[in-house]
């Protein structure tokens, strides 16, 4: 079973790139099931059930959530919705609007997918959220008599340390821990001795020449001269398209791991 996790899609340009390249990836690799981090799409904060549908249309099959996704009180009721394929952090307090695993159906059998968000990330570091680590064990706990062929974590973090130790945790127990949020990623696919497939961070869908999707007209002034800026997205330009391959075998596990980097 071929599985592909699409990093963080970025704005109008992220949904574009996503539209043009995606269906002959789907083709040429044979892909079985499209997951996408879908926390950034509207205008680079949560998700519209406009765009949401966009992405349906053009392939994705699931969508995985981040810090950002309950920025649209709009998603809810499809994050709420079991049958709706999109998720928000499963480590959010209870009481949180929307659910943070649900079921991919596929012609080869169900796939558990699952979000977490990490203790750090960026201004909602002070937030309360649950430990992550304890959150998966719970769900998978739950979980463990239900059918599936494969099982996909999503960890939105900001500390490469955490997204490092989430995956050999659950080396052995989960199909593949796949670590986003940096929008930038990093060298380190690989199938880790247990048979998890993990990389620290696949990176994201939209603007090349940009800070992670972000103008540099808006951010220098912050980093030069101090001022508090409003980030604005680029949306002309070359562009970047960064997924996860995976491949799972019988037992649920990866056989092999590869990193898609394309640009247009």
């Amino acid at each position: 079973m071929n599985i592909l996790y699409v990093g963080d899609i970025m704005g109008e340009l992220g949904i574009r790139t996503v539209a043009e390249l995606l269906p002959e990836l789907r083709r040429t690799h044979t892909i079985d099931l499209v997951i996408a981090q879908s926390e950034n799409v509207t205008d680079g904060k949560g998700i519209t059930p406009a765009d949401f549908q966009r992405l349906r249309e053009c392939g994705v099959d699931f969508c995985s959530g981040g810090n950002w996704s309950l920025k649209r009180p709009e998603i809810i009721p499809q994050l709420e919705d079991p049958n709706a394929p999109i998720i928000r952090p499963a480590n959010y307090p209870a009481g949180t609007p929307g659910l943070g695993y649900k079921y991919a159906h596929t012609p080869q059998g169900d796939v558990l997918v699952i979000s977490l968000v990490g203790q750090i990330v960026g201004r909602d570091a002070d937030k309360d959220i649950d430990n992550p680590l304890k959150s998966i064990d719970k769900i998978l706990a739950s979980q463990v008599d239900v059918p599936r062929v494969a099982c996909i974590v999503n960890f939105h973090g900001d500390f490469s340390s955490e997204k490092v130790v989430i995956g050999h945790y659950l080396d052995g127990r989960v199909t593949a821990v796949v670590g986003d949020h940096w929008h930038v990623p990093t060298a380190d696919a690989r199938v880790l001795p247990g048979g998890t497939a993990h990389m620290t961070d696949v990176g994201m869908c939209g603007a090349l020449d940009a800070s992670l999707g972000v103008s540099y007209d808006s951010v220098i002034p912050r980093w030069r001269d101090g001022l508090q800026t409003r980030n604005e997205l680029a949306t002309t330009g070359k562009c970047q398209f960064n997924a996860l391959l995976v491949t799972a075998g019988d037992s649920g596990l990866a056989t092999a791991v590869e990193h898609l980097r394309l640009t247009r």
